[in-house]
């Protein structure tokens, strides 16, 4: 996929990525202010020419970041690039990429429809083929007990495989009608799904039997005053907040951010809320005990944090509209943890290990609250410190676009053709059988 500027957050950990650069900083309230920089372009790397099927040297490939995930428990963080390296190699462009639930392996999705899979922990251990697709792969997740492998392609399916065998199908997820885009097993409801295409719907499946629940037209949301209203999108990123089981999307090429409530008892989807924005929206992320966090491309103020506040999701962003019915009460979190240290081994794609602090908590009743302007004026100003890692994504595309069926109508211009002949035909058999005049010739 294209290189757009990302967003990961786990627990206080919040990572931003772009180029070929990520920052990763912490958005606890605590005096923290800690930042880790790094640039893959400058990442050692052992020099060996590769060589394609016909003997000649291989493309390497790019520096730039394609696509990066946490582990669950927050432990780990990947991290894949366009380049090729000897210690962990790619073997195609990777699309997407996930940590198994018990933080063993990661597996990468590629262009041309596999998925490898990787231990974390040998740093020179190779790559392993687990399942493959006729089509490129844009997607891929595991369930969280880790015996299904979950995959998203071009080809508007998603398969459900099993983990141990994947060569065994369990399911296929069947109804969109253009490419898959994201899929999100839900947090807290293993035996539900979210997907996303190109179609412009999200879609609610019991995917263990490939059982479609629900499904939300995206374009029955929108106003026919709209700019974006006949406008072809697809979404391009899912997140969950497990607290009130909000379920946000980001759309590509729109300013805006569409807001569901995910209703397991009565398996569907309730629409609630749309967040507008002026500037060009790149990612957004949960945060667990915060909110919706939303990276923008604007330098002046790149980072925005959304609150449901009052029953309505609030933040720096004019035109909301009201929730058809109240989210609980906001609950400040229990636990606390920050970012300590950041491990990088040497590979093509890598894990970073976060060190959690072993300081304990407050207990509840002492935890002081921060003024929420605080802490993303202080890492609003990490990034504006390092713009840098984003000013090379301004005006970037993220690749959905280019994923359409291609449409050709050769139908109408084969009958006007032929209709063409037809009359050619006719013409020169009239004059064939035209009787001559007097002068011998062919009467007109």
């Amino acid at each position: 996929m294209a290189s757009s500027a990302g967003l990961e957050l786990c627990g206080h950990a919040l990572v931003v990525r772009g180029g070929s650069l990520f920052m990763a900083t912490s958005t606890s309230s605590s005096d923290d202010d800690s930042l880790f920089i790094y640039d893959c372009s400058t990442a050692e790397k052992e020099s060996q020419e590769y060589k394609g099927a016909d003997g000649q040297p291989e493309d390497k490939g790019t520096d730039t970041i394609l696509a990066s995930t946490f582990s669950k428990s927050g432990s780990y963080f990947a991290l894949t690039d366009d380049s090729v390296w000897p210690s962990r190699t790619v073997v195609r462009r990777c699309t997407a990429l996930t940590f198994t639930a018990s933080e063993e392996k990661v597996l990468v999705a590629d262009k041309s429809g596999d998925v490898y899979s990787f231990p974390v922990l040998e740093q020179h251990g190779p790559g392993r083929l687990e399942l493959g697709h006729l089509s490129m792969l844009l997607d891929v997740a595991v369930s969280p007990d880790d015996r299904y492998v979950l995959t998203a392609d071009r080809d508007e399916k998603i398969r459900v495989s099993w983990a141990t065998a994947p060569h065994n199908i369990e399911s296929f997820c069947l109804g969109h009608t253009e490419f898959v885009s994201r899929i999100l097993v839900a947090p807290g409801h293993p035996e539900l799904l979210l997907s996303s295409s190109g179609d412009r719907t999200l879609r609610l499946w019991e995917y263990r039997s490939g059982r479609q629940l629900h499904c939300c037209h995206l374009t029955s949301l929108q106003e026919p005053a709209e700019p974006w209203g006949d406008k072809r999108f697809a979404v391009s990123r899912i997140t969950y907040w497990r607290q009130e089981d909000c379920v946000a999307l980001l759309c590509d090429s729109l300013p805006m951010v569409y807001l569901f409530q995910l209703d397991a008892p009565r398996q569907q989807l309730v629409y609630r809320q749309q967040l507008p924005f002026q500037h060009r929206v790149w990612d957004v992320a949960f945060e667990e005990g915060q909110g919706l966090w939303v990276l923008q491309d604007c330098r002046e103020e790149p980072l925005v944090l959304c609150r449901p506040v009052g029953g309505q999701w609030q933040g720096a962003v004019e035109g909301q509209v009201e929730l058809t019915e109240p989210f609980a009460d906001w609950r400040v979190p229990t636990s606390l943890r920050r970012l300590s240290t950041l491990q990088l081994p040497d590979r093509s794609f890598r894990h970073f290990d976060l060190k959690r602090s072993r300081e304990q908590a407050p207990p509840l009743g002492l935890l002081m609250a921060v003024p929420e302007s605080a802490v993303v004026r202080r890492v609003s100003a990490h990034l504006r410190g390092n713009w840098a890692v984003l000013e090379g994504c301004a005006g970037g595309d993220s690749g959905l676009s280019g994923l359409y069926k291609a449409t050709c109508d050769n139908v109408t211009s084969y009958l006007k053709r032929k209709e063409e002949r037809l009359q050619q035909q006719l013409e020169r058999k009239r004059r064939r059988t035209c009787p001559p005049g007097p002068a011998g010739r062919p009467r007109r």
